[in-house]
């Protein structure tokens, strides 16, 4: 099956129409929205630059959800939409380990997750067909770390989900007609509830650096969870890629150069420990 629809991904693909355009134009949103059944409203500026460019990040991220929105509503028909929205909405809280579920509480925590929540809303009472999808953990296959890697906890939960599952996800809601009106939580199925330290182990462990001391991360609570996905799941069947898989995708990707960063391994350790602040604090 998943053969199939990467087959007639491929198929469709020179049919592909790309509109470029600035979430905050309303005229670029005009043109991108018309003639469509639905729309997948995946854009958003992520943190850190919603921390470090609160202003512009807002604009694009409620603003252009506003503009889309708007776009929407002076067509006849107008069509549905599917917001992405994330796992990081719900609130804090380290003593809950269990699996969050829609009707669990969300909280802001930053201008990123503000952002979210007010996007849902705005969705939510448009008027217009609309699901929302808050979407787990969706790493990139990068091997470039930095400072980053060291601000969240060991221990933090993370709701692992395959690139390609959310492709999967969002191709088949097209055909639902059970998703609309729903709040739906997206994750990758059994096997893919990991740690913090299991997703950095897999990074460091790929690069041949090995694995990272606790001491080196912060211990402030992140805002990433465990989500029950099984109504996800029933409705649109997507949960195909483990999490090993996308270990096993990282160490194919280092090749060779592995075995080069293992020679020396001592050294790269040192320069990627110096990167954080907290095992530095610690040893001042």
């Amino acid at each position: 099956r998943t053969e199939t629809t990467e087959r007639k991904a491929e198929k469709f693909k020179d049919q592909v129409e790309i509109v470029w355009g600035d979430l905050r134009n309303p005229d670029d949103i005009t043109a991108a929205v018309s003639d469509r059944d639905v729309i997948l409203h995946i854009a958003f500026a992520l943190p850190p630059m919603t921390e470090y460019r609160p202003e512009k990040a807002r604009d694009i991220n409620v603003g252009g959800t506003e503009n889309i929105l708007n776009a929407m509503k002076t067509l006849s028909p107008p069509p549905k939409i599917i917001l992405a929205s994330s796992s990081s909405v719900f609130s804090i809280n380290p003593i809950n380990l269990l699996q969050r579920t829609v009707s669990d509480p969300v909280e802001a925590t930053d201008n990123y997750t503000q952002h979210k929540l007010e996007c849902e809303q705005m969705v939510r009472e448009s008027g217009l067909d609309w699901s929302i999808f808050r979407f787990g953990v969706v790493p990139p296959v990068v091997l470039n770390l930095d400072s980053w890697v060291f601000h969240v906890p060991p221990d933090t939960q993370m709701q692992f989900l395959h690139p390609k599952d959310v492709g999967l996800a969002l191709a088949n809601a097209m055909n639902c007609k059970e998703v609309w009106s729903k709040i739906l939580l997206i994750g990758s199925g059994p096997g893919n509830q990991i740690y913090y330290r299991d997703f950095v182990r897999s990074l460091t462990e790929a690069m041949g650096i090995g694995t990272l001391p606790d001491e080196a991360f912060s211990v402030k609570p992140y805002y990433t969870v465990w989500m029950d996905t099984s109504e996800s799941q029933k409705l649109l069947n997507y949960q195909r890629h483990s999490f090993e898989e996308f270990a096993n995708e990282m160490r194919s990707l280092v090749g060779y150069r592995r075995y080069q960063v293992m020679l020396f391994r001592p050294f790269y350790r040192r320069r990627l420990l110096k990167k954080s602040p907290y095992l530095q604090a610690k040893n001042s």
